[in-house]
């Protein structure tokens, strides 16, 4: 009898599993599963977002570097007059092969572009972002060295209208000549 009692109990522990057992293991999996995706695609949603604004704070501290370390070194500022603001900055610079330098907005490509003397206009912003409300503003007064204040806002491209890829920026800055 004992060993009727023994064989019957371990047919019933060699069963496998109950429609329970399975439900229940179905269910933890997917959830495991749903909030594993849910945590890797908000990660991805902010690696692109800080590319983005890495992307628009890189371009726009080069151009406000390359700007006003121009300016710095530059003899006048013909253009803005003083006290008057422009959507251009004419400098006369030292080199005569790079005299006069001019920076401005191409109005159609949205790039902020420089072009030293004879040579040919470059952009200095890439197809990536698009520059706006560029002003120069001449704060010289009598006898003193000349004092631009220079803003512009760069926007990254967005066509897909997603949120990540969306990032404007207004950079601000200014640079005195250097007396010779």
């Amino acid at each position: 009898m004992k060993n009727l009692q023994a064989t019957s109990y371990k047919l019933q522990a060699n069963r496998g599993f109950t429609l329970i057992e399975l439900l229940l293991y179905v269910a933890i999996s997917s959830a495991i599963l749903l909030i594993t995706s849910l945590f890797l695609q908000i990660l991805l949603e902010s690696r692109v977002k800080n590319q983005t604004i890495a992307e628009v704070e890189q371009q726009g501290l080069q151009v406000m570097q390359l700007i006003t370390q121009t300016a710095r070194n530059a003899e006048a500022i013909p253009s803005p007059a003083p006290s008057a603001s422009a959507a251009s900055l004419t400098l006369d610079v030292i080199t005569a092969s790079s005299d006069p330098t001019i920076f401005d907005l191409d109005l159609l490509s949205g790039a902020i572009r420089i072009k030293e003397g004879g040579g040919a206009v470059i952009p200095l912003t890439n197809s990536r972002v698009t520059a706006s409300a560029l002003t120069f503003q001449n704060l010289s007064r009598g006898s003193t060295p000349g004092t631009i204040r220079i803003q512009f806002t760069l926007t990254h491209i967005n066509p897909e209208g997603r949120n990540e890829y969306f990032f404007t920026k207004t950079f601000t800055g200014s640079a005195t000549l250097r007396q010779p």
